[in-house]
C-alpha cells in the first residue's frame, strides 16, 4: 500500500503553517514534506513532528532569492560558495528534523547560458552536496520540473536526471520523480515508472492531478492504476502529495478532498 506524505506548503492552506502538522495527523498522514523550513527554528518544527507522530521525509535546500524569482543555485556559475553554505544549512535542519532526504533545486538557466555551458557547474555542485550529505547519512534528490510551470529550469526530463545521477556517481544522489511534471513533459507515466523504479535511483515520488494540479483523482492521470504499478514494482518510499486542493483555501478544503486517499487503501480518521 502506498505511503503518503502531506506537502504542508500546498495542503491545509486554510490554517497557519504551524497548525498544518496537527491537521495532517488528524487526516491520517504519518509523514510530511514542504518546500522550506528556514522561517522557523528547526527545534520548533521537530517538536511539532514529535507531538503529532509525524516523520519529516523531505524539504528543499535554500533556493537563493526565492521571492526574487530564483529557483535554486546548483547550475549557476559564480554562486558556488553560496550553494555550499545553503547545503550546510539544509543538513543542519535535516539533522534536527530527522529528514533522510533533501531536494536540491537545479535553478534557472542564467541569461545567455545553455545547458551545456552550465553542465559542469551543476555536476560539481551536486558532488559537493553529495559529499556533505553522505557524511550526515542524507540523500540528495534532484527533480525534473516541467517547462510550463517553471520556464527556463535546468532540469526537465527523467532521462536527463538519471543520466546526471550516473555522471555524478554518488550513491546518495537520487531522482525525485514527480508524476505531475512527468506527465506534462513526457507522458507515458506507467512505463516510466517501470523503467526507472527498478534501478533504485528514485528516492521519492510526488503526485498531483494534471493539468490543474489539484487532487490526484481529478484530471487526466489514473492514479489508482499508477499506485498499483508502484506497489507491484516494490517501491517502499514515500509519495508526496504536492497538490493544490480544488476547493482552494476554504475551511476544510484539504480534508474534504481526501477521498482519493481512502480509495487507495489509507482510510482517514473521522
Amino acid at each position: 500500500m502506498p505511503r503518503f506524505a502531506a506537502n504542508l506548503s500546498m495542503l491545509y492552506n486554510d490554517v497557519d503553517f504551524l497548525d498544518r502538522f496537527a491537521a495532517a495527523a488528524r487526516d491520517g498522514f504519518q509523514a510530511v514534506e514542504y518546500l522550506f523550513p528556514y522561517a522557523f527554528p528547526a527545534a520548533q518544527l521537530a517538536e511539532l513532528l514529535q507531538a503529532h507522530g509525524l516523520s519529516q521525509v523531505l524539504f528543499n535546500a535554500p533556493p537563493g532569492n526565492w521571492d526574487g524569482g530564483e529557483r535554486g543555485l546548483a547550475c549557476i556559475p559564480g554562486r558556488e560558495a553560496e550553494f555550499a553554505e545553503g547545503i550546510d544549512q539544509a543538513l543542519a535542519y535535516a539533522a534536527v528534523l530527522g529528514s533522510p532526504r533533501v531536494h536540491v533545486m537545479a535553478g534557472l538557466l542564467p541569461a545567455g547560458a545553455t545547458r551545456e555551458s552550465v553542465h559542469a557547474t551543476y555536476v560539481s555542485n551536486l558532488r559537493v552536496a553529495a559529499g556533505k550529505a553522505a557524511a550526515a547519512g542524507v540523500d540528495i534528490l534532484i527533480e525534473p520540473i516541467n517547462t510550463r510551470d517553471m520556464p527556463g529550469f535546468f532540469l526537465n526530463r527523467q532521462d536527463q536526471a538519471h543520466a546526471l545521477v550516473a555522471e555524478i556517481g554518488a550513491p546518495n544522489v537520487k531522482v525525485q520523480m514527480d508524476l505531475y511534471h512527468l506527465q506534462i513533459v513526457e507522458g507515458d507515466v506507467a512505463m516510466k515508472l517501470k523503467q526507472y523504479l527498478p534501478t533504485g535511483r528514485v528516492g521519492h515520488i510526488q503526485i498531483a492531478g494534471v493539468p490543474e494540479r489539484h487532487e490526484p483523482d481529478v484530471g487526466e492521470l489514473n492514479h489508482a492504476y499508477l499506485f498499483k504499478v508502484i506497489d507491484a514494482l516494490g517501491f517502499d518510499g514515500w509519495i508526496g502529495c504536492e497538490y493544490r486542493p480544488a476547493r482552494g483555501n476554504t475551511p476544510g478544503a484539504t480534508s474534504a478532498g481526501l477521498g482519493w486517499m481512502t480509495a487507495a487503501g489509507q482510510a482517514t480518521p473521522t
